[in-house]
């Protein structure tokens, strides 16, 4: 299962509106040990960059890519001393995008507003075409130009096209390079994936810490309380979104099921029996529940004399208890396992500690 790829140009509409421009400065690769991989980005806000802020080894190229356009450099940060690599997490080689924040991302942020995976497609080097040519890809191998910049040459388009296609639908990102009869390009293919949505049935406050660290980590919160609790959006600030329900039409506020992680917090049998068997009617993929597991043995037990066995593959996505293993029954604490949980679930990671495994801590796709 790929990564949560959800944070990224997705930001950028604020800045695109703002009186001042700002940069985009994005690790377009990396040879090295690393924490983060290509697609991390950072913003360099514009009064930053025209200061010239020694203590910021970025400030020279935001400056300059507000000047001239968008720009590339490698930087080999076992050689300079480190001040970069502390900045993006590397002691290798990286090479950067620097680049103003423009139009040219609007066509991927409509597509992932409107629910749907797209790559923005960069090039960062060679002959061919300019350094911050772009054109946005889908998963059906389809291409769209870019307002504001260069358009990315045919025959560039292409030879990248089919990887740049599966980069999109796995949201992923990579570098590839286009040899044509007209010389060479070095592309940054950014694959984005909208943002995943975290469901949570709860029925009374404790809701609260899940639906902060969720949305912390990145996820669209939906709060569902069950008809007559009374909690409203006040109650859950944190929440992008809350809204009364009934829990035998939870499956009602499940919008894309495949990129829907639900957990069932309403410490109400009846409620959680409905909701759950209302959710395994949909394609979510985790279903977490509140609970010791005798608990849930009742549940399944009631749900089969309702007609509704469970099959293996519905006790797949189903994890009771809900969360990892963090010893701790306090509000807060329990609140962080639960979405530690549904993020390792959403990074198709088991939650294990780091310390414990072996190979690199993130994927790298193979293009």
């Amino acid at each position: 299962m790929a990564g949560r790829r959800s944070r990224g140009p997705e930001r950028a509409p604020g800045r695109l509106d703002a009186d001042s421009p700002a940069v985009l400065a994005t690790v377009a690769g990396a040879e090295g040990a690393a924490y983060r991989r290509p697609g991390a980005k950072r913003v360099v806000e514009s009064d930053a960059a025209r200061a010239g802020d020694t203590e910021d080894p970025l400030a020279d190229l935001a400056a300059a890519a507000l000047d001239d356009g968008p720009l590339a450099r490698t930087f080999d940060l076992t050689a300079d001393g480190g001040t970069l690599g502390r900045g993006l997490g590397y002691s290798g080689v990286v090479d950067l995008l620097v680049e103003p924040i423009d139009a040219s991302v609007e066509p991927a942020l409509d597509r992932i507003a409107a629910g749907e995976r797209v790559a923005v497609v960069t090039v960062t080097g060679g002959d061919r075409a300019p350094v911050g040519a772009r054109a946005i890809a889908t998963p059906d191998g389809g291409v769209e130009a870019a307002d504001a910049r260069p358009p990315i040459p045919d025959d560039v388009l292409a030879d990248v096209r089919p990887t740049a296609g599966d980069l999109a639908a796995a949201g992923e990102s990579a570098r590839i390079t286009a040899e044509t009869d007209r010389g060479t390009a070095t592309v940054f293919v950014d694959g984005y994936a909208p943002a995943t949505e975290l469901l949570a049935l709860a029925g009374d406050l404790d809701v609260r810490p899940v639906a902060r660290f969720a949305r912390e980590a990145g996820f669209r919160v939906t709060v569902a309380t069950p008809t007559g609790t009374g909690i409203d959006a006040g109650d859950v600030p944190a929440a992008h979104r809350v809204l009364a329900i009934r829990p035998a039409d939870l499956a009602d506020a499940v919008g894309r099921p495949a990129d829907t992680y639900a957990v069932l917090l309403s410490h109400d049998f009846e409620a959680d029996r409905l909701a759950l068997a209302s959710l395994l009617d949909t394609d979510v993929p985790y279903v977490g529940v509140m609970g010791p597991r005798e608990r849930f043995g009742a549940l399944a037990e009631a749900l089969a004399e309702d007609g509704r066995d469970l099959s293996d593959a519905d006790r797949d996505r189903i994890a009771s208890p809900v969360g990892l293993d963090l010893g701790s029954d306090d509000p807060a604490q329990v609140g962080l396992s639960v979405v530690a949980e549904a993020l390792a679930v959403a990074n198709g990671r088991e939650g294990g500690r780091l310390t414990r495994g072996e190979g690199p801590i993130h994927p790298r796709p193979d293009v």
